[in-house]
């Protein structure tokens, strides 16, 4: 499978900023660069041997997906993740990818719900889902909510969903949500939202989601309240 042409976040990255942002992406998203912390510019162009420039164009631009923030005084940080920042960045997300279900059961062709289903094949036949173990989605084509959302085929929810606010949500879900008890019932609510979308019934896909999402989101705060956060 390839990355869609529709999001401009899946370009094949052309120039060093470019080749740099995604690696960056990757780092915070995975905690390589942990949650929180302090960044240096001198210290990340040593670490990813790059000169100043592209380095700052790449981080405008993760400040931009929200994956680093500016504090007066105190410079730039990768953003914490915390109770507060999860409730409010997931209703966001409830709401978005709810419309993005209802869309889908009304724009995706036959074939592409087809491969949808075989996606969610391929998760449980290369993932320890049904025991509970992991459930890691790579980014992009091979991740059932981005392809929805692309299944929308509405350009400005793929914008908002795909670029804005992707990797921020995708932080939470890789550093908190994807192992656990939970791993084998969203497995299973995945395919009913599936099924809802192949019926073409776009208000129950829709419902659906919302009731999925809500309940990752518990299933993160939940975690976030054990480390305290």
């Amino acid at each position: 499978m390839t990355n869609s042409p529709q999001s401009p976040l899946w370009r094949s990255p052309v120039t060093s900023s470019d080749r740099l942002l995604l690696e960056m992406q990757r780092t915070i998203v995975e905690g390589e660069i942990a949650s929180g912390s302090k960044i240096s510019e001198p210290e990340l162009a040593r670490k990813f041997n790059v000169s100043r420039a592209p380095l700052r164009e790449a981080m405008a631009r993760l400040e931009r997906c929200h994956l680093i923030e500016r504090i007066p005084n105190a410079g730039a940080r990768v953003v914490k993740l915390s109770t507060e920042g999860l409730r409010a960045l997931y209703q966001i997300r409830e709401e978005l990818e709810g419309l993005a279900c209802r869309l889908a059961a009304e724009n995706m062709d036959d074939h592409e719900i087809e491969q949808l289903r075989g996606l969610l094949d391929q998760h449980l036949t290369t993932q320890r889902v049904r025991e509970g173990e992991s459930y890691y989605q790579e980014a992009g084509d091979l991740d059932f909510h981005y392809r929805i959302i692309i299944g929308s085929k509405n350009p400005y929810l793929i914008n908002m969903l795909c670029d804005e606010l992707y990797f921020l949500v995708r932080m939470y879900r890789v550093q908190l949500g994807m192992n656990g008890p939970r791993v084998s019932r969203a497995f299973d609510e995945h395919k009913a939202i599936i099924n809802a979308i192949a019926n073409r019934d776009g208000e129950l896909a829709d419902l659906l989601m919302r009731r999925h999402i809500a309940a990752s989101r518990g299933n993160i705060e939940l975690k976030l309240q054990q480390l305290g956060k």
